[in-house]
């Protein structure tokens, strides 16, 4: 993605790599109690199988929790491009919103899912060639300076760090990535509808363990390779005075605020890396892989809010919308959030943290509640509508409460600061006390409507090939991770 991309964290070495622990368990955890009862369903919306279980208002404050996180996500992925497009074009930052938040409207409109998922694979082909090319004049450049050693304190190349992530400099300790991860990823790949609509859209339940089999393995070299780069980069930043320049500079021009406190910007680090060393074609391949990635993902949202609006504010009841008037809905709905989107963007503008990190803090937010909606929906029949919405409300509050990403956002100090990674705990934490206690005392249903698909995993999906494979991957990265330093030095 291009805030993965851009956004690498400052001084932060190759701990970002520990975000990947999770995945492959994550990946298998959907795969046997997520998505085939979502399939099964035949739903769209994927909050609609929510309401079957609960109520009506279930699912609303559900789809209204994913409008906010995708929207003030999708925020964070237009000021990502707006930052690009301010460092190579040289133009101000809010026209560089308005243009990318104009094609990317256009052709969602025109396109929908299909056009989606087709712009998905092309600008991944063009942004992984991108990022071996980095990868390349970045070494290229390291060793014309002495080399990476030179230029990289040795502890930066330290993944694992058996910590808990509770004091201040414990971040991305191995605890917090694995069990924060977890529920992250589990909620992200398996209950929001960006990303499930499109294991939704696969023709059977096979096809979709191969996607998330895909996902589990694939994931962790492409974001090493962005480790790798941003490891580059910063020893060059040591090594080359002239690129710490550089960087320095665009910071003052853009960021005064920013670069009154800390000098530099480092979610600039890339883009003037780009112009600066690489040759102009490879900038133009680069710079295409770079903002296709990020309209992809923002397209890819705007049609999924549309998606959700649709089916649950306008398309309800026994009276459906017909043909015509759903798409002139949808179409209207993908222009509405698309503004929405872009106006989230120019609350990033004076954040301290990388944009990695936002768009990741924001999500964390949101993503325990959602998820313990839906294993309550499949697997508890003692939580009521009332629980549930109640326990939803309760933990998101909290974790806004807890959330230094979102005090920032709104200029706010209340003088807490726990890492973004554990509000995904939280979140499922406090949604599951509250849920029970609230349904112990206004009584739980005993009239819980059928869901009318085969839910329970059976003891054959277990021991399928794909289970295993994700499992020896988990502690093949481990070891890998554990390793890295001594075959880096």
């Amino acid at each position: 993605s291009a805030p993965a991309f851009v956004g690498l964290k400052l001084n932060g070495g190759l701990k970002w790599l520990s975000f990947e622990f999770a995945v492959p368990l994550a990946m298998l955890f959907i795969m046997i109690f997520i998505i085939p009862p979502l399939f099964r369903s035949g739903v769209v919306s994927i909050y609609e199988f929510v309401e079957r279980r609960f109520d009506s208002s279930t699912r609303l404050i559900l789809s209204v929790v994913f409008q906010i996180s995708r929207a003030l996500g999708s925020g964070v992925m237009v000021y990502t491009i707006a930052i690009i497009l301010q460092a190579v074009l040289d133009i101000d930052f809010v026209y560089t919103i308005l243009i990318i938040s104009v094609i990317t409207i256009i052709y969602s409109w025109q396109g929908g899912m299909k056009a989606v998922v087709w712009g998905d694979a092309i600008q991944m082909i063009i942004l992984f060639a991108g990022l071996i090319t980095c990868l390349f004049y970045g070494w290229q450049l390291l060793q014309d300076h002495g080399g990476l050693i030179d230029g990289f304190p040795q502890e930066r190349l330290e993944v694992i760090n058996f910590n808990w992530g509770l004091g201040a400099d414990e971040e991305y300790g191995f605890w917090p990535m694995l069990i924060g991860g977890f529920f992250l990823y589990v909620s992200y790949y398996g209950c929001d509808q960006t990303q499930a609509q499109r294991m939704l859209s696969a023709k059977d339940e096979t096809t979709i363990r191969k996607l998330l089999l895909a996902n589990g393995l694939l994931r962790f070299p492409v974001v090493f390779l962005y480790c790798m780069v941003g490891l580059f980069i910063g020893g060059l930043v040591t090594l080359a005075p002239d690129f710490l320049a550089d960087i320095g500079a665009m910071t003052q021009k853009y960021f005064p605020e920013e670069y009154a406190v800390n000098g530099t910007k480092p979610d600039l680090m890339i883009p003037i890396f780009i112009i600066k060393y690489l040759p102009h074609g490879f900038i133009g391949l680069l710079m295409v892989g770079i903002l296709s990635a990020a309209m992809s993902s923002l397209s890819s949202t705007v049609n999924s809010l549309s998606a959700v609006s649709v089916e649950d504010f306008f398309n309800r009841g026994k009276k459906k919308l017909s043909q015509k008037k759903y798409m002139m809905i949808s179409k209207g709905a993908v222009i509405f959030w698309g503004i929405v989107c872009m106006a989230c963007s120019f609350l990033f503008g004076g954040s301290k943290s990388a944009v990695i990190e936002i768009i990741n803090a924001i999500g964390s937010v949101f993503y325990g509640p959602v998820l313990v909606t839906f294993l309550l929906a499949i697997f508890s029949k003692r939580v009521n509508h009332i629980g549930m919405n109640t326990g939803i409300i309760v933990a998101v509050t909290i974790n806004l409460i807890f959330s230094k990403t979102m005090q920032n956002i709104f200029n706010i100090d209340l003088g807490i600061d726990i890492f973004w990674i554990w509000l995904n705990f939280t979140g499922v934490v406090f949604t599951i006390i509250v849920a029970y206690a609230v349904s112990y005392f206004t009584g739980h249903r005993t009239d819980i409507a059928t869901l009318e698909v085969s839910i329970l995993p059976k003891r054959s999906d277990f021991y399928r090939k794909e289970v295993f494979i994700l499992i020896g991957f988990f502690f093949v990265i481990l070891l890998f991770s554990y390793s890295l330093p001594s075959i880096l030095s």
